[in-house]
């Protein structure tokens, strides 16, 4: 299969990159610069500079490379802004699929989120809405991913992964991380709100299954919800740094999210909880 993907270069999309092409797929890959596309090319993929703000360059890249698929892992979370990142869902995804259908690409497999969900007690499935009426400032976020999952539904097969908050190498939960970083300095709640984590490597392998996977929704996360204060003293000691004292409270929506189907779709974690996950993010 002829596959584009848009944000090779980052965090996902360097693990799914050497995936893809182990699979067979032939790999066209974005990156923001000159230097990451030429990366790309050492890896054995086709890699080219794209501003997916760029219409244009969007629609020449898509119809040159013609792809039978598109996988849309863009992000602009390197500097931590809900904002940019909200931009790239809704101004960037409608940029990628304008262009992907002019050149009539079939299949789209979008990033979201699985922590977009309605407020509730219980972790979510894809049965769940979106937390539509979210007030600021997660009302970004929320609109964000509400015009990436609509946009991208516009082509006939489309594959939404809703990720649990990322560890791994290159993240923020790795040891040089923004996470490590607020845990060092005293400002990690270890309360009750509930997250789900994925390992980055098992993102990845989900993108590449969901190339086959039917149209919907699908949580990508891993086995254990969990609230900080359990997960964060773990991480704590996997970082080797002091865990903050056990408090209370959650917002509705930090609820955390099931695996269910993505697990009947054939996904299964290689990092099955955090427990174990955070010791490996080298």
């Amino acid at each position: 299969m002829r596959v584009f993907l848009a944000g090779a270069t980052g965090v996902i999309g360097r693990a799914l990159v050497p995936l893809l092409l182990q699979a067979g797929h032939q790999v066209t890959g974005t990156s923001r610069t000159t230097r990451g596309a030429a990366r790309l090319g050492a890896a054995g993929a086709t890699g080219i500079a794209l501003d997916v703000f760029d219409r244009e360059a969007v629609t020449d890249a898509l119809l040159t490379t013609a792809p039978d698929a598109l996988i849309h892992q863009l992000t602009a979370l390197g500097d931590g802004s809900p904002a940019d990142n909200a931009r790239i869902r809704r101004d960037g995804t409608r940029n990628l699929v304008d262009a992907a259908r002019k050149a009539g690409v079939g299949r789209i497999v979008g990033q979201s989120i699985a922590w977009a969900y309605e407020p509730g007690d219980l972790p979510a499935d894809e049965s769940v809405p979106l937390d539509l009426s979210a007030p600021p400032p997660r009302a970004t976020t929320i609109g964000g991913i509400h015009a990436l999952e609509t946009t991208a539904a516009e082509i006939s097969d489309h594959v939404i992964l809703r990720y649990g908050t990322l560890y791994g190498p290159g993240t923020w939960y790795a040891p040089q991380g923004l996470i490590a970083a607020r845990l060092r300095a005293g400002e990690l709640l270890a309360n009750d709100a509930v997250t789900s984590f994925v390992h980055v490597q098992d993102a990845a392998h989900a993108a590449l299954l969901a190339l086959t996977w039917p149209n919907g929704p699908v949580n990508i996360v891993d086995h254990e919800p969990a609230p900080a204060r359990a997960w964060v003293p773990a991480l704590a000691t996997a970082l080797d740094e002091p865990a903050p004292a056990p408090g209370h409270g959650r917002a509705g929506w930090e609820r955390g999210a099931r695996n269910h189907k993505a697990t009947a779709l054939g996904w299964q974690p290689r990092h099955p909880s955090w427990r174990t996950g955070f010791h490996q993010q080298e």
